[in-house]
């Protein structure tokens, strides 16, 4: 179970991190398309801006909203990864939460989600969790 435990740490922070980069992208796309219709409006209308003045900051405002939207939106699934990675007893409960969230992004959040809580539902990597990942592993007997 240490190796699910320890996959489902990377996965949770690779889907975290695709979240985190989707917001920078849109911050950069959108602050840069709002600093170009500023700039043109400034150029062609020679001092009379009207309303068309307050388009290009909007356009970044609405981006960097985006962004920090997505930004929050991964910070719990990279903090629980690390939580994972590390076996921290506090990252067990934290990523079931998340798992059940990944559940509605589908197709992939939808299988991180369903193996998320597999794994976390396990008895045995409650054990693992708790004991800080310190738990022996229990020898396989071998049939004779």
């Amino acid at each position: 179970m240490r190796d699910h435990i320890k996959i489902l740490g990377i996965l949770n922070l690779v889907m975290g991190g695709f979240a985190a980069l989707a917001g920078l992208v849109v911050l950069s796309i959108m602050g840069t398309v709002g600093g170009i219709i500023t700039a043109s409006i400034h150029s062609a209308t020679n001092g009379d801006f009207g309303d068309s003045a307050v388009a290009g900051p909007i356009i970044a405002l609405i981006g960097t909203c985006i962004a920090v939207f997505l930004l929050l939106l991964a910070a719990p699934s990279l903090i629980g990864g690390w939580g994972l990675l590390r076996f921290r007893p506090w990252s067990r409960i934290l990523m079931i939460v998340i798992s059940a969230l990944h559940l509605f992004q589908v197709p992939l959040g939808t299988a991180l989600g369903v193996y998320g809580l597999w794994v976390l539902v396990n008895d045995e990597t409650r054990r693992i969790l708790e004991s800080g990942g310190a738990l022996p592993v229990a020898p396989v007997p071998y049939p004779r």
